[in-house]
């Protein structure tokens, strides 16, 4: 779903985490469209600062930023590493059909149907998020059927045609470091974004799950294009 939408007003809102791949995204979708908004959300993560690198990115891309407080996930989440400081993170995933303890439930169900109800105040059609089935880590909210369903959805439910573009969704993490490369965002995307699941900003903690997918995928990417050359 990351066609471009033919609507003259040709804006878009992203959802913007402050990680490596909300951030990527709203560089895409800057040189996609010709006027770009982001939204970020303080749901009670453990990582406040996540919401000012967000804000900080922002800025410096030149785009509106809103910052939207839904604590309230923080409550209905259980057993959730993120939001509850007092549980150990899962290294990997757990066997089984079981969850890591990295998920929050209805995460990306809650910030995108609050970031189109937001968007539509904009007269705002075009919703970028950045998230992969590739790389989803075991995360249901993440898949491209989610995704399309939740755009029917949204479209029902407020009589509009939105459209969620989802400019990673079959890219691994290699692959998304090619498209920082290629939109000249890779410094940015490797020294000032947070995506560690500790709170260590630029390239992190090193051994959290999310460090450890962000590595490799660089260090692989890195390794091709050495080769190219």
């Amino acid at each position: 779903m990351a066609e471009i939408s033919t609507k003259p007003n040709n804006k878009a809102l992203v959802v913007l985490s402050g990680g490596q791949d909300s951030t990527t995204c709203l560089f895409w979708a800057k040189k996609e469209f010709k006027e770009v908004y982001a939204i970020s959300f303080n749901y009670g993560q453990k990582h406040q600062k996540e919401t000012s690198i967000a804000q900080s990115i922002a800025e410096k891309a030149g785009v509106s930023f809103k910052l939207m407080d839904i604590y309230f996930i923080s409550q209905l989440a259980t057993n959730c590493s993120l939001t509850d400081s007092n549980i150990k993170m899962d290294q990997e995933k757990p066997d089984g059909s079981t969850f890591p303890n990295t998920f929050v439930p209805g995460r990306n169900l809650f910030f995108l149907s609050i970031a189109a109800v937001y968007a539509r105040s904009l007269g705002i059609r075009d919703i970028v998020t950045g998230v992969s089935q590739t790389d989803f880590s075991g995360y249901p909210d993440c898949r491209d059927s989610f995704i399309k369903s939740l755009n029917v959805s949204l479209n029902l439910a407020m009589d509009e045609q939105f459209v969620l573009h989802t400019p990673l969704m079959w890219k691994d993490k290699a692959e998304t470091w090619e498209m920082a490369d290629k939109l000249g965002v890779f410094d940015i995307v490797r020294n000032e974004t947070l995506t560690c699941y500790n709170g260590v900003i630029g390239d992190g903690c090193g051994h959290c799950p999310s460090c450890t997918l962000r590595r490799k995928g660089l260090e692989l990417y890195l390794e091709h294009k050495n080769q190219k050359h």
